[in-house]
């Protein structure tokens, strides 16, 4: 038996699950590395090339502080910044992010946001849906649980192997899809998944490769369906996902230019360590990459928080727009970020806003669209949209599309067996197409 293991680990919601990769015993819920791998050609229905990041504003960030702002409105609504000038006509946004001004070409930003829960959970930005839609079965599935689903739970390039999708702060779920389809968070227990047990060298690995290929070849004369020569190629495929080393080699920042990681800001905020890993894992080969930044829930000191928060993700999102576009990946990857709702156009007695899902933002980069525009509006107290209103799902109905699966037809099983959609509201976003 062949193992590669970490330690115990525990998840927010009191599950207990084993982080561990793991040939030739019992895994995760019973499967094996090489069981996923199984599942993967199974399921694989042919994947586009494009890849996903998705990042979380935990809290629920300001519309009108960031993207929307009301420079004519009364003051109590209004705030405290001004909106500035992008490099394109017409498209304003606050005076705390420059340098995305700089390349406000690259991305979109729905202003007209509709379809939206007053829910403090990361479930609207990971998934579309309310967290309370099929909570009995799990709920929906993230866009990379989906992603994995279609494509298979690791993906193998000429450069190695990687996991489809990874969440770096254990803020995506599978839903009804199950941990086969979850993410791999490279947490300590995660890291060590991706490398050899000490106790296993090279040399003794290729001695029970090559122990496992004489059985085989053994058994194949018997084997009228050929399932042993698949066998022994997905048990491959699980061998080359730990010693291959890509993924491993891409979370390891020591690897990255000093300058590129004073550029994206990691010592003002080691937060954008998570903008810098997102692309060494897409270009390693993950396909979604999701975690979340900061803390948004501004019910006081609005504006402060703001002045603190705003800069730092300013400089690590522009600067990670620009290293995928140097890196030339940009065009196929589709940058997400969003929050839980946004928040009160009245400022309160503490200098904060409040709760408000009736209003907000969703910001849309790269990945092919049409960009360098503000796609609806709100009315003038930015209350609620006033042009051009557009559904939550309809914005992931045109990330799915973009991806090459669509959402018209493409159905999920539940366990119940029954097919469940991607999204309800699929009309898609015209504006980015």
């Amino acid at each position: 038996m062949l193992t590669f293991f970490g330690e115990r680990n525990r998840l927010c919601n009191s599950t207990s699950r084993r982080s561990f990769l793991q040939i030739g015993a019992a895994g995760v819920g019973g499967l094996t590395l090489a069981d996923l791998l199984r599942l993967e050609s199974q399921a694989a229905t042919g994947s586009a090339k494009k890849s996903v990041i998705n990042i979380i504003l935990s809290g629920g960030p300001t519309h009108l502080d960031t993207f929307d702002l009301k420079p004519e409105a009364p003051t109590e609504i209004r705030g405290e910044f001004k909106p500035i000038a992008t490099n394109c006509p017409g498209f304003e946004f606050s005076e705390l992010l420059p340098k995305l001004a700089q390349v406000a070409d690259k991305f979109s930003v729905v202003r007209s946001l509709t379809g939206v829960n007053e829910e403090h959970t990361n479930t609207q930005s990971d998934t579309g849906w309310s967290e309370n839609t099929l909570r009995s079965i799990g709920g929906h599935p993230s866009i990379g649980s989906v992603m994995s689903k279609m494509w298979g739970p690791a993906q193998f390039t000429a450069q190695g192997s990687a996991p489809t999708f990874v969440d770096l702060t254990n803020v995506s779920r599978p839903g009804f899809l199950g941990q086969v389809h979850g993410p791999f968070v490279p947490d300590g227990v995660g890291r060590q998944n991706l490398s050899l047990n000490q106790q296993v060298t090279l040399n003794r690995l290729d001695d029970r490769k090559a122990l496992l290929a004489g059985l085989t070849s053994v058994r194949q004369g018997v084997d009228s369906r050929g399932m042993m020569t698949a066998l022994d190629s997905f048990t491959e495929r699980a061998v080359n996902l730990i010693t291959s080393g890509e993924v491993a080699k891409a979370l390891d920042l020591r690897r990255e230019d000093p300058r590129l990681l004073e550029r994206y800001g990691v010592e003002k905020d080691q937060q954008n360590q998570r903008m810098i890993l997102a692309r060494r894992l897409i270009q390693a080969g993950t396909r979604c990459v999701s975690f979340s930044w900061g803390g948004w829930d501004t019910h006081g000191d609005n504006f402060n928080n703001m002045r603190k928060q705003l800069p730092n993700l300013d400089n690590g999102l522009s600067t990670l727009i620009q290293d995928l576009d140097a890196h030339g990946l940009l065009n196929d990857t589709i940058i997400l970020m969003s929050g839980e709702f946004g928040r009160t156009p009245r400022i309160n007695g503490g200098a904060g806003r409040d709760h408000w899902a009736r209003a907000g933002f969703f910001f849309v980069g790269g990945g092919g669209f049409r960009h360098g525009q503000a796609i609806g509006s709100t009315n003038r107290l930015g209350e609620i949209p006033a042009t051009r209103p557009i559904h939550l799902q309809n914005i992931f109905a045109t990330v799915y599309k973009q991806l090459g699966i669509d959402p018209d037809t493409t159905t999920l099983i539940d366990p119940n067996g029954r097919p469940q959609y991607l999204v309800d509201e699929r009309k898609l976003v015209a504006e980015l197409g």
